[in-house]
């Protein structure tokens, strides 16, 4: 386990949080999604302590808050309960907000056990040092891999569920845990399903994919499947306020949102002609591999009801197409400044 220490007020030992806003643990903070939500918390004035293994994770996205006296990162693998337990007893945390997961469906079609480990079993390990060191409140990031293929939009209170990958299976698996934990143990909870997400600093994904392609070959883009699956897309920085509404207003002791644009979808070929354009590149040939899914597991077509969340009183402000189109510009300009 390899701690960064960051040097805080006169009077207080190196590497403890500042007392104020609350501490709070984000597992995962190295990655795409984590270090913005870290960005969002320290500006709220909140200490953060951010574990990741950097097996996804990169401290690229972290460096800039190395200098925050709020803020240590601990370079540790949650799947090793002796450095967990560590962490748990050398910090009193409000809140653990949970990230870590295998980033894509596909690869854990090919390798199931990264699931189980990364999605459940890391799940639970985390709910039990909550639960030895009383710690009440888990913010946990789902997926919309838990509802499967679906011909009706997806809301909530639907099931029961059927996920069609090693991805989905476990997410829901660790949201039953987590509702099994919040009855017994009196853990305030909340399951945030996103939709794809999108935005700088993104590491996987279908501007991700395109951008790099596009950048190897200007003039072809091979896209998986027929062009025509459809999606829900949520702008990073979205996201990240969406989850802190619902943290906020959300009162019960188990919470579960779906967060997207509502009734909104884009199709994978019309987001190949935003980044071709956002590229500057014109004339380029769109080859297609064929089939409905881009990847075994893939679920080519789905949106979200989210009429849950509106009666919260939240809503993204971008549609599906902005965020695609915001997101492009920022990881072009995100490769620029860090080429």
């Amino acid at each position: 386990m390899k701690k960064v220490l960051v040097t805080g007020d006169a009077g207080r030992p190196q590497g403890e949080p500042r007392p104020s806003g609350k501490t709070i643990l984000v597992t995962g903070g190295a990655g795409f999604i984590g270090s913005h939500l870290i960005d969002s918390l320290l500006k709220d004035g909140n200490s953060v302590v951010c574990v990741d293994d950097l097996s996804n994770g990169n401290t690229k996205n972290i460096d800039h808050c190395l200098n925050n006296e709020n803020f240590i990162f601990v370079q540790a693998d949650i799947l090793k309960q002796n450095e967990l337990d560590r962490i748990f007893q050398e910090h009193t945390f409000d809140s653990v907000f949970y990230l870590v997961t295998n980033p894509t469906v596909h690869e854990g079609v090919k390798n199931p056990g990264l699931d189980v480990n990364k999605t459940f079993l890391a799940t639970f390990f985390v709910l039990e040092c909550m639960r030895a060191h009383d710690v009440k409140e888990l913010i946990f990031f789902s997926s919309p891999a838990v509802y499967g293929n679906q011909e009706n939009m997806m809301s909530e209170d639907m099931g029961p569920l059927f996920p069609v990958s090693p991805l989905g299976s476990m997410k829901l698996s660790a949201e039953i845990l987590i509702s099994s934990f919040s009855q017994l143990y009196g853990i305030q909870s909340w399951i945030m399903r996103p939709p794809n997400v999108t935005g700088e600093r993104g590491t996987h994904g279908v501007v991700f994919d395109f951008i790099n392609k596009l950048t190897a070959d200007s003039k072809k883009l091979v896209i998986l499947g027929d062009g025509e699956q459809e999606k829900p897309y949520i702008y990073v920085k979205d996201l990240i306020n969406g989850v802190l509404f619902i943290k906020k207003h959300a009162c019960e002791r188990f919470n579960l949102f779906n967060i997207a644009p509502h009734d909104d979808a884009i199709t994978v070929s019309r987001i190949a002609e935003i980044v071709a354009q956002e590229m500057d590149l014109k004339n380029v040939a769109f080859e297609y591999t064929g089939g409905k899914g881009g990847w075994p597991g893939d679920v080519p077509k789905y949106r979200y009801d989210v009429s849950k969340l509106h009666q919260l009183g939240w809503q993204p402000s971008l549609n599906s197409e902005e965020a695609i189109r915001t997101a492009t510009r920022e990881q072009l300009r995100f490769l620029k400044n860090n080429s």
